[in-house]
């Protein structure tokens, strides 16, 4: 059975949600754990447009447009905040460098361990936490069944596809118990939900 048809048989109002929002089209990042973990640190708490423009200034410092731990580590923060980016996101961006220079962000190292022991790995970094963790396994290391709860678009969707009127821990219970039936297909559910587009 497809994913797509597995979840609709679980779930009668995302069925209606699946059959209405467009399949999604995969992300190839190339598996480039390190790469997608600076790009998230760039992104956070701005627009999408703006992100783009400074992660290419970003990576423009760089021969190869791509900033190799040992080289970013060796730029100065005016180098950096020439990008247009903050002294806060420049200090986590050399965080991410000297983690991956010490210990290492490998997809091959990552691979063999399971979703709970990335999130614990890799959030030591100061500047990366349980969401950006679990974006990377969504979309980067493809992992399945993954459930960003405290993603906020996807807090969002399901209060209104579902009629939520919980609040706070109460709402927090609901929204994994009505996961709990998109299993081993949680990411997929995320996916549309994320795209689905409510009407009125």
């Amino acid at each position: 059975m497809l994913p797509e048809s597995y979840l609709a048989s679980k779930d009668a109002t995302l069925a209606t949600i699946i059959e209405s929002t467009p399949t999604f089209k995969k992300t190839d990042w190339n598996n480039d754990v390190y790469l997608a973990l600076l790009e998230s640190i760039v992104s956070q708490q701005i627009s999408v447009k703006a992100a783009d423009s400074i992660f290419a200034r970003f990576r423009a410092l760089f021969e190869d447009l791509y900033p190799h731990p040992e080289l970013l580590l060796q730029k100065s923060n005016e180098e950096l905040r020439s990008a247009g980016l903050s002294f806060q996101k420049i200090n986590y961006l050399q965080n991410v460098a000297v983690f991956a220079t010490e210990k290492g962000v490998d997809y091959q190292h990552l691979n063999l361990l399971n979703d709970d022991e990335i999130v614990a790995y890799l959030t030591p970094i100061k500047g990366v936490g349980r969401w950006t963790v679990e974006m990377l396994l969504m979309f980067v290391m493809d992992r399945p069944d993954v459930f960003p709860v405290d993603d906020l678009v996807i807090r969002q969707k399901m209060v209104r596809a579902y009629n939520l009127t919980e609040t706070g821990r109460v709402l927090h219970k609901q929204l994994h118990a009505i996961a709990e039936n998109w299993r081993p297909y949680r990411t997929m559910a995320c996916r549309y939900l994320w795209r689905w587009k409510p009407e009125g």
